[in-house]
């Protein structure tokens, strides 16, 4: 008990984001890492729906179920919402069962950031787009062969770009 709790302080005072990378390992950077993408409260207010502003910019959820995305099935590329920046793809994605666009694996690692976050008094890696910043989910290691990772994300925060 005692050392969840020493793990949790430290995590909760981390100064570090973590980034995804091609071969699974982790890159440290600052906490205070500026992001390419730079607005403010009132524009991304503008740019955004109340809900996509919710999830992106103050780390909201969705409903299960009750999300555009969840069991979409055309083939297309998942963008994020604030930036268009490429994120996941169609190829990677299954149905986990849980409400939510689920992905093993993102098809641009180059643009995830990962973080520890603690929700639900539990200690998860939030999902964050590195480009402008916008939370997208998070990720669980309950997912499916080859990665074994479940990128769980709210379609508020996606743009789907069907194949032509």
């Amino acid at each position: 008990m005692i050392a969840s709790i020493v793990m949790l302080l430290s995590i909760m005072n981390s100064e570090t984001f973590a980034i995804a990378t091609e071969d699974s390992t982790e890159i440290t950077l600052p906490e205070e890492t500026q992001f390419e993408i730079q607005k403010s409260e009132e524009e991304w207010r503008k740019q955004l729906t109340p809900l996509q502003f919710k999830v992106t910019r103050r780390k909201g959820t969705e409903l299960p179920y009750e999300n555009v995305y969840f069991d979409e099935k055309r083939d297309g590329k998942y963008n994020c919402v604030c930036c268009g920046g490429e994120l996941f793809s169609s190829k990677e994605k299954y149905d986990s069962g849980t409400g939510w666009p689920s992905f093993y694996e993102p098809s641009a690692k180059q643009n995830i950031i990962e973080d520890h976050d603690i929700a639900l008094f539990m200690i998860v890696k939030e999902v964050i787009c590195k480009k402008c910043g916008a939370h997208l989910g998070h990720v669980f290691d309950d997912g499916p062969e080859p990665t074994g990772l479940r990128y769980c994300i709210n379609s508020a925060a996606l743009d789907f770009i069907e194949d032509k």
